[in-house]
């Protein structure tokens, strides 16, 4: 079925053209002025903005984790992505130490096929490096999984430094792209430890942030740095949460290191403070790791986005329900870390940074689209609006108003961190490969994800 959508402003990581996007089946077949109408469907788009699919490449669906599951598993989780105009997520495939990667794969497409509602692809996590794992990367790459990710956290997760070097150089070898969880895991240990000695009553939210500061950040991406210099391999540090870890990333740049930076809405949009709220639910509902940061870390970071220094903004979605987080009332190790996100990352960043033009909507065609989908490996088929491209499209209409609540998301969690933030502009639309997936915040039945085979990151072209 042809679809020829008139009149509206299309946008990409350039800037904005007036142009007609004309869809063939599940691909666009032509962007430009005056293209014929016959044979096709014509929607009248004027005074629209026309984006492409946005790609969240840092999501948590169905994962067992601190004793129980994320709330949203692929079902529920991609259908709230659908509706925030995410077209593509890619999801982390967690093994346990001793399983084998392909077993790790396998279970991941068993959690994802015939339930995703949108397009999805998946990386891999190394918690371990012997020569069995080392074995299997090439495998992981011609499957389609040309990403991988390590922790410096996190005891079941946490891969030692000699392990990370020799993981790095075999990820370089593969060019591969390789992201990185940096935060010192052991002192973050003693600092607990310690909260337990002064605090033996109990421990709440407000002792996440102080466990968890930021110059520990720094100096876990300031170790990696040194690592993969050493390694001679690009790193991508994911969810940098302070201006401190900015900080290293500038001093590896200056040396001469390719260094990619993802962040997140939360470390863009909220701060600590909310750790300190005498409500329990408010204040756990934002435990995450990085924690949120200081006020002065989020100007920072808007201001290396707006500069061009942070590549990508995902959202880490890896919600939890109220009852969940409350696990850890008395100890907040205890409070499963993660929240929802990928309903609201589109129509924040527009509100908050481009309609006060702190970024341009080239910037944000870049950061949620373009960027993910060159780093990885789905360029030129999504990100894009171009002939050939998926006909994974946006409709945004500028002039629309809304406020967030957790009330009206699609997420299992019940609850929103941006509960109460106005929005300028609304999702009026979305197409998935040419299928109307989310009209007017419902989202269709026909929405039928598929997995999406990635090829070689482009390192070089974002």
């Amino acid at each position: 079925m042809k679809r020829l959508l008139k009149g509206g402003a299309v946008a990409s990581g350039n800037g904005v053209l007036r142009a007609d996007v004309l869809i063939d089946g599940e691909k666009i077949a032509a962007v430009g002025l005056n293209l014929p109408e016959e044979g096709a469907q014509v929607e009248d788009v004027t005074e629209k903005l026309l984006l492409p699919g946005f790609v969240d490449a840092h999501t948590h669906f169905d994962l067992d984790v601190a004793g129980t599951t994320t709330a949203d598993d692929f079902a529920s989780g991609t259908r709230s992505a659908l509706r925030g105009g995410t077209t593509t997520v890619v999801d982390f495939a967690c093994p346990n130490r001793g399983d084998s990667l392909r077993s790790a794969l396998d279970a991941w497409h068993k959690k994802a096929g015939g339930k995703a509602a949108c397009d999805y692809g998946f990386h891999m996590t190394l918690v371990e490096w012997n020569e069995k794992v080392k074995k299997e990367l090439l495998h992981m790459y011609v499957n389609g999984v040309t990403s991988f990710k390590m922790y410096m956290t996190y005891p079941a997760l946490r891969m030692e430094d000699a392990d990370l070097f020799r993981a790095l150089e075999e990820i370089r070898d593969l060019r591969a792209l390789v992201g990185v969880h940096c935060e010192n895991g052991d002192v973050i240990d003693a600092l607990i430890a310690q909260g337990r000695e002064k605090s033996p009553n109990g421990m709440g939210p407000a002792f996440h942030p102080l466990s968890r500061p930021a110059a520990l950040e720094a100096e876990a991406i300031g170790r990696l740095l040194r690592i993969a210099q050493v390694a001679n391999c690009p790193v991508n540090i994911v969810h940098l949460s302070s201006e401190a870890g900015m900080d290293e990333v500038r001093a590896a740049r200056n040396r001469g290191q390719r260094v990619l930076v993802e962040t997140c809405p939360q470390y863009l949009f909220l701060d600590d403070s909310v750790y300190y709220e005498d409500d329990f639910n408010t204040a756990a509902g934002c435990v995450c790791a990085p924690p949120l940061r200081e006020e002065s870390d989020r100007a920072a970071l808007i201001q290396a986005l707006a500069k061009g220094e942070i590549q990508t903004v995902c959202t880490d979605h890896c919600a939890f329900t109220p009852e969940q987080k409350a696990a850890g009332r008395e100890d907040f190790t205890k409070i499963p870390g993660g929240l929802p996100g990928v309903e609201t990352r589109g129509v924040l960043l527009y509100s908050n940074l481009v309609d006060n033009r702190r970024l341009s909507i080239g910037q944000m065609v870049r950061v949620l689209s373009e960027n993910p989908a060159k780093l990885y490996g789905m360029w030129p088929r999504k990100g894009v609006l171009a002939a050939g491209s998926d006909a994974d499209i946006v409709i945004y209409d500028p002039e629309a108003e809304s406020v967030i609540t957790g009330a009206d998301q699609l997420s299992k969690a019940g609850y929103t961190p941006y509960e109460g933030f106005r929005t300028v502009g609304a999702i009026e639309k979305v197409y998935l490969r040419g299928t109307p997936a989310v009209e007017r915040g419902k989202v269709s039945d026909e929405a039928k994800g598929q997995f999406v085979f990635r090829g070689r990151p482009l390192f070089n072209e974002v």
